[in-house]
């Protein structure tokens, strides 16, 4: 009988990715994805270290999984992911009922680990310290048939002293650029119409093979890629973004105007107590850089509040980067210790309620900004791509969610003239936008354009993108690479 699965994912992009690239391998290994509702044979926590309370939601999804398992003798659990590189045998430890642990580097091992555990009785614990075969490698069940992620480096060079990701990442590596470029052609022979590119400092792409513009010239790459029509990447670092960076972002058709940029902190001295290697200055100058070239990019970030040592006037400098920034939304944080950083051992932690109250300030100042340059929008068209479940109102207001080319949420009604048949996830529609809020944008006309896509109808259909790992060789940029590319659900055959 078929044993089956199911995914749990805590974290960031990296780790939404990797589990892909899991269930590609249990899937390949002949498990199946459990049905909504039904009790999986193996479970997989795949965790996140960074998050505030990663540890206590890590332990009581175990012990909520301690019943099930009890009742049912032959399900599996396992855990993987950054906490389960940190904390290695102490899962087993404080969890006896766990059957697998392993970390971020040896996500290839999942199956046999499995099969090893239920050989042996007994749980199996395998970490290891260095990164054993390259995630890109690996297949992957894809979550989206319309949108795809795709790593171009794992790790980080950078020892920021709030963020334990290098200890449990490791060094950056990079992929070769014909990998990544055959992993978008794989995705977009199966219909995919947007992928976003991903690194830990997406931006310092190349350091390994000693190519400093190497990320622009990917991006121009991209632009090659028949039926690739929307190109995103996250997240660059200020300190390696670079002027052809820019220049490949305006000058390429399929790149979006949309930046992704975290800024932490306005503060100067904070910056240089967090290792960030730029100073507030530099940063600006980057965003004017970037509005000279697309005057209707819209630029996000990220910000922590409360940094040890943080003062009044370091925080009405940070407000006051934000004033100048105009973002158009903002990831804000209220800065919390993680055990094995710098900064958790550093004097001046700032007490909780101080944190509190210049975060609801910041929130506040964001949220306002946000609304006015989301007002500016109202009158525009967009071109969106309908996506599945950003809008949790949909239902009860008879609309749909999609993306505009800038990254904005939509909520648009489906109807008009133009609407070829039913408007699917994955279909391009245009429209006119009617209402802003801060965090999203209404279009309540008729539907403008409809074009219906392969994408569309997979999602209809129900099917998913299956990619097999990608492995091309040295690095190269011109041509598109010669890789043998099949437009069935397999993906890439190389």
């Amino acid at each position: 009988m078929t044993r089956t699965y199911t995914i749990r994912t805590f974290g960031c992009q990296m780790n939404v990715h990797d589990s892909e690239r899991l269930a590609g391998q249990l899937e390949e290994a002949g498990y199946s994805l459990a049905a909504e509702g039904e009790q999986a044979d193996v479970v997989v926590l795949n965790t996140c270290a960074v998050r505030e309370n990663a540890d206590n939601k890590l332990y009581g999804h175990l012990g909520h999984l301690r019943a099930a398992k009890a009742a049912n003798p032959g399900m599996q659990i396992a855990v993987g992911g950054c906490l389960a590189q940190k904390d290695r045998g102490e899962i087993v430890r404080r969890a006896p009922w766990v059957d697998v642990v392993f970390g971020t580097h040896n996500l290839g091992s999942l199956p046999v680990l499995l099969e090893r555990a239920r050989h042996n009785a007994e749980a199996q614990v395998e970490i290891v310290e260095a990164l054993e075969t390259f995630p890109s490698t690996l297949p992957a069940r894809r979550e989206s048939a319309y949108s795809g992620w795709v790593s171009i480096s794992v790790g980080c060079n950078n020892t920021c002293t709030f963020c334990i990701v290098p200890s449990l990442r490791g060094k950056e590596r990079d992929r070769r650029p014909g990998e990544i470029l055959a992993e978008v052609e794989a995705l977009v022979a199966e219909g995919v119409l947007e992928v976003t590119l991903l690194g830990q400092n997406v931006n310092s792409y190349g350091v390994e093979f000693g190519d400093r513009y190497a990320f622009g010239k990917l991006l121009r790459s991209c632009g090659s890629i028949d039926g690739l029509e929307r190109v995103r990447f996250t997240s660059p670092h200020p300190a390696a973004f670079t002027d052809d960076v820019i220049d490949a972002m305006a000058e390429t058709p399929n790149v979006c105007h949309q930046l992704h940029m975290p800024l932490q902190s306005g503060s100067d001295r904070v910056l240089k107590a967090m290792r960030r290697s730029y100073r507030s200055a530099r940063f600006l100058s980057i965003l004017d850089k970037v509005r000279a070239a697309m005057p209707d990019a819209a630029i996000t970030t990220d910000i922590i509040v409360g940094f040890p040592g943080e003062t009044e006037e370091d925080f009405q400098q940070t407000l006051e980067v934000v004033r100048q920034a105009r973002f158009s939304s903002a990831f804000t944080f209220q800065y919390s210790p993680r055990p094995g950083t710098p900064a958790a051992e550093m004097p001046d932690q700032v007490p909780k309620e101080v944190v509190q109250e210049r975060y609801d300030r910041l929130v506040e100042l964001q949220n306002d900004i946000s609304w006015q340059e989301n007002r500016k929008l109202v009158g525009t068209t967009v071109e969106l791509l309908v996506a599945t479940g950003e809008g949790r109102k949909d239902a009860e207001t008879h609309r749909m969610s999609g993306r505009a080319r800038d990254g904005r949420l939509v909520h648009f009604t489906p109807r008009g003239d133009a609407i070829d048949r039913k408007i699917r996830p994955g279909d391009i529609v245009e429209t006119t936008i009617t209402y802003a809020a801060p965090h999203h944008l209404v279009a309540d006309g008729d539907v403008l354009s409809h074009r219906r896509t392969k994408a569309g109808d997979n999602v209809e259909a129900g099917l998913r993108p299956r990619t097999k790992g990608v492995s091309l060789g040295l690095p190269s940029f011109g041509p598109k690479p010669t890789a043998t590319v099949s437009a069935g659900m397999e993906g890439c055959s190389l």
